[in-house]
């Protein structure tokens, strides 16, 4: 393959579902075909909804087939959420192909993969009644095991209706099925690719990848992202692309208003990052580290507006003007206070028991306040969570104070936020809609500043951020750099 001739592109869930678009918004649209059909290599998403159902609810921790097997506190059970995944997962095929042949061989594949995870958990549950091993010790590779087979249906239908629209696409299944080696990521990917011909073939690729340590152990849902850009850096791309359902713009434009709402055009890893850590899914930042040291572009794209360019995201993009580029924020954070008068000249020690704490119940940091006695993290993730991580702490700070608050964190992001007297119209701005601020955050780097403000108000501070900190500048610019 010809080094920084390809790009490398991942398509999101939510597209996956839409075959029509993804065929000819991405795939066939002129704009995209820089060197014709081929020279492109695509890892895709499970289909839409799929992924939630074979692990759990990433935003409302509703269990999936993995969460019911892990845990039997629920009434159902993981055998009655596989049948009904795999009645939807027949569905979706039903919906893609039109002869009743190619629907028959697409629910095979199904078949095959759900009857041969379906035995190993059946297997794993009757061994793990016997005392000497324990489920807890298996649950990782059951996860990866699942999460699997999002991936593999949608890869693998990909394959059939673009060789039936007379596209040369080939599947690339890097999930292990039926694979006795346990390679690295690295290994694996390079041995996938080692006889494709980008120019003559298009490669259909499994947004998971099974590995010798466990892709989720490290990345959890962030998984096809690092086997995306894993995969650009190994083949050496000159682009890596990300095809979603939206653009990445100054703004949610259900909240502020599509007239309002621009696509950023250019902007920067570190911004890529602040996203990221909000929970904004623009790249996983260890996915997009890989991209920033092999000085590999990054460009999100809207699916469904497929003349736009989207926005660029590069290395060393600093804007012209210090400004903040977008407003973006979590809802339902939980600030976890803990309060002990015994900090005060030992906080580090506290520190560290309550960040082990708040690891082993994976619990997701988005930011964090210290003085000297206390300490406040603000967490993402579900109540049960929450109070496991509160439960915890009670019990090694017997006593501390310790107490929890759901908030909504709000965030002005830019690459380059160095500008006298942001901080101040920002306070005024939301002081102006009658938005208090109950903590605020803005490190030396210049690229965010966060605030946290009552759950509720979350769409206003939204508004009130936009309106006094963007729409005051001219975008043009920047979407006229993107597209070149």
């Amino acid at each position: 393959m010809s080094a920084r001739h390809h790009t490398v592109e991942k398509i999101g869930g939510t597209s996956m579902l839409d075959y029509a678009a993804v065929r000819d918004n991405i795939i066939r649209h002129p704009a995209a075909q820089r060197d014709g059909l081929y020279q492109r290599v695509f890892v895709v998403s499970a289909y839409g909804g799929i992924t939630n159902r074979l692990l759990e609810h990433k935003k409302s921790g509703r269990p999936g087939v993995y969460a019911l097997f892990a845990s039997s506190e629920s009434g159902r059970t993981w055998r009655e959420e596989l049948d009904s995944l795999r009645l939807e997962m027949y569905q979706l095929n039903a919906g893609y192909f039109s002869d009743t042949a190619s629907i028959h061989r697409a629910n095979q594949f199904i078949d095959e993969r759900v009857a041969s995870a379906e035995e190993c958990l059946r297997n794993l549950e009757q061994l793990c009644r016997h005392g000497h091993f324990s489920l807890q010790s298996h649950l990782a590779t059951v996860r990866e095991m699942l999460a699997s087979l999002g991936e593999a249906q949608s890869a693998w239908n990909t394959v059939q209706l673009l060789q039936r629209d007379g596209v040369n696409a080939r599947f690339v299944d890097l999930t292990g099925w039926r694979d006795d080696e346990h390679l690295a990521l690295d290994e694996r990917i390079i041995k996938a690719f080692e006889d494709i011909d980008l120019a003559a073939e298009l490669p259909i690729v499994t947004g998971y990848a099974h590995t010798r340590d466990g892709l989720m152990a490290s990345f959890d849902r962030g998984y096809s992202e690092m086997t995306f850009s894993r995969t650009a850096v190994l083949t050496e791309a000159r682009e890596a692309v990300i095809h979603k359902e939206f653009h990445l713009s100054s703004a949610d434009p259900n909240i502020v208003g599509e007239q309002y709402a621009v696509p950023i055009g250019r902007t920067n890893y570190d911004v890529a990052d602040q996203l990221a850590n909000l929970g904004m899914e623009a790249i996983h930042p260890k996915a997009a580290k890989g991209l920033r040291q092999n000085n590999i572009p990054l460009r999100v794209k809207n699916t469904f507006e497929p003349e736009h360019a989207g926005t660029l995201i590069t290395p060393d993009y600093v804007s012209e003007t210090p400004r903040a580029e977008i407003i973006a924020g979590s809802r339902g954070v939980y600030a976890l206070e803990l309060f002990d008068q015994d900090m005060a000249g030992q906080i580090d020690v506290f520190d560290r028991e309550i960040l082990s704490t708040i690891r082993r119940f994976r619990g997701q940091i988005i930011a964090k306040d210290i003085n000297a006695n206390t300490i406040t993290h603000y967490l993402g993730g579900n109540l049960k969570t929450i109070k496991r991580i509160r439960q915890a702490l009670e019990e090694t700070f017997p006593d501390a104070e310790i107490d929890q608050t759901k908030v909504s964190i709000v965030s002005a992001i830019g690459s380059d936020l160095k500008v006298t007297g942001i901080l101040a119209k920002a306070v005024a701005g939301l002081a102006a809609h009658d938005i208090g601020v109950q903590a605020m955050h803005q490190s030396m780097r210049q690229v965010d500043m966060q605030f946290v403000i009552n759950e509720d108000q979350f769409d206003d501070a939204v508004k009130a951020l936009h309106e006094c900190l963007v729409e005051v500048h001219d975008h043009g610019a920047a979407i006229c750099l993107a597209q070149a």
